[in-house]
């Protein structure tokens, strides 16, 4: 069969996953629930206890209600005689009530057949067969209790003792014991409800607080506002949570103020060689040109988008290194020399790479790219390649190469780099023989898009210091502004050791 027809219509019944029970989605309806259902555990755990206590108590009533009516009865008794016989009182009715009394196991006084029955009086000729206080239940699970109690009597002479059976009802007792029980149960369904509501409205209350917070985060997100949340007037955990929600409104302005100075720093930067550009444009189209003079706009067109081109590789390499780079380890040598190679240094200036402390290496650079290989690793250089920098080559060229392009563009015959070991770390110095730095100037030095001669002939958009000081710091160094060296200027690097 393919499918049963008779199934047309009938009503789909949604299955839950095994294990799967509904549940509030809100916290202060968890809670809520969490404390009703402890509260709950609670009450009926104690309910239960406090009942049987009661019932024990009930029962050990009955008991001691039977030994003393037994204890009665026995004063009407004369075990003095040769016989054991009963004594007749003012209030024989009432002790004949539920009162069996025997000499021996012979029975000498039963009450009346219209206040007993012979199930109960054989229970009692039991007791008094089996001798000594005792107490049992007879319908025990019936609708009509009755405790019976037997209560011995010595006699002289040896003879079998006289016993006193007493019985009493304990339907009354059971009443009460199931009413206790039945108030208990309204008495718990009362306490659940309450603990419930005031679970609920407790929570709510301290739940209130992060409402709060919650709703101005969404109006401060809005508005991009100053204002934080502080820890004033708060329980202990709010203030936390709201401390640490500073901390993270703080990193996140921080964030959008650095995308801002990025965005400010390529409008600005990008500014001068597009102008650059469309000028050279308009005067070439302007009128007709001479294949010479056309050539020669084609080299201000070049040069200004090569510029443009630098401007944005050094600002978004200092955008994504900021955040911390990736570990590694380079030689230093290597580095160095593959860097002063790939430079276009002017012919009358004079590179020189010096590495002190392992084998004192020294050397002037040709320009040929420096010692690497085929796989792309940089190769060590005899005893000087072990000095070694705990960050990668990557990162290292671009840290040293802004000084280095900055040593170049003022130096007059010489440039040196020298690499030294310092405890701790490596430390790089790079050194140029120009007209150093202007001493007013020092404090702006390391600032972005700040130069000390804007007017000076010389190139750069003064973003190649801060960026080497932000990508050195991101990884545990600094580079740092030597005022003392004379002449020229002297910039240092220090970084963790490999």
């Amino acid at each position: 069969m393919k499918g049963l027809p008779f199934t047309k219509g009938l009503p789909v019944i949604k299955r839950f996953p095994r294990g799967w029970a509904p549940r509030p989605r809100t916290l202060r309806g968890r809670l809520s629930l969490v404390a009703l259902t402890t509260a709950t555990l609670l009450m009926v755990i104690l309910t239960v206890a406090f009942n049987a206590v009661v019932r024990h108590h009930l029962a050990r009533q009955a008991d001691d209600e039977l030994r003393t009516r037994a204890a009665a009865v026995a004063t009407t008794v004369d075990t003095g005689g040769p016989q054991v016989r009963v004594l007749e009182t003012s209030n024989d009715r009432l002790l004949d009530t539920n009162v069996w009394i025997y000499a021996g196991t012979r029975l000498i006084e039963q009450p009346p057949p219209a206040t007993t029955t012979g199930s109960l009086t054989r229970v009692a000729d039991r007791l008094a067969r089996d001798g000594g206080r005792r107490c049992v239940t007879a319908g025990a699970h019936g609708p009509d209790p009755v405790r019976l109690c037997s209560e011995p009597l010595p006699v002289p002479d040896a003879r079998p003792p006289a016993t006193v059976v007493t019985a009493l009802d304990l339907s009354p007792y059971r009443s009460s014991a199931d009413a206790l029980l039945l108030g208990s149960f309204a008495l718990d369904a009362v306490m659940l409800a309450c603990t419930y509501a005031l679970t609920r409205l407790a929570v709510g209350r301290a739940l209130r607080p992060v409402r709060t917070m919650t709703d101005q985060a969404t109006q401060w997100s809005a508005v991009a506002s100053e204002e934080r949340f502080g820890d004033a007037g708060r329980p202990v955990e709010l203030a936390r949570l709201g401390t640490s929600l500073d901390a993270l409104l703080d990193r996140i302005r921080a964030v959008l103020r650095h995308e801002r100075q990025l965005t400010g720093e390529l409008s600005h930067e990008l500014r001068t060689p597009l102008s650059r550009i469309i000028a050279e444009l308009d005067w070439w189209r302007s009128r007709p040109r001479t294949a010479a003079e056309t050539d020669a706009a084609h080299a201000v067109i070049a040069d200004a988008a090569e510029s443009m081109r630098t401007i944005c590789d050094t600002l978004l390499a200092g955008a994504r290194d900021d955040g911390g780079a990736a570990p590694g380890t380079a030689v230093v040598l290597p580095v160095l020399h593959c860097l002063t190679g790939r430079l276009d240094a002017p012919a009358h200036i004079a590179v020189t790479v010096t590495v002190e402390g392992e084998g004192d290496h020294e050397g002037e650079s040709e320009g040929d790219g420096g010692d690497r290989d085929g796989d792309g690793d940089w190769d060590g250089d005899g005893e000087a390649g072990r000095l070694e920098v705990g960050v990668q080559g990557a990162l290292l060229e671009r840290i040293v190469s802004p000084l280095l392009a900055n040593a170049l563009r003022y130096a007059r015959s010489g440039v040196t780099v020298r690499a030294s070991r310092t405890p701790g770390g490596v430390r790089i110095d790079v050194c140029d023989d120009g007209p150093g730095v202007p001493p007013a100037f020092a404090e702006q030095l390391f600032q972005p898009g700040r130069r000390a001669e804007p007017d000076d002939g010389h190139g750069g958009a003064g973003l190649g210091l801060p960026l080497a000081r932000r990508l050195a710091r991101s990884v545990g160094g600094e580079v740092s502004h030597d005022a003392g060296h004379t002449p020229g200027a002297r910039f240092r690097v220090t970084l963790p050791a490999g």
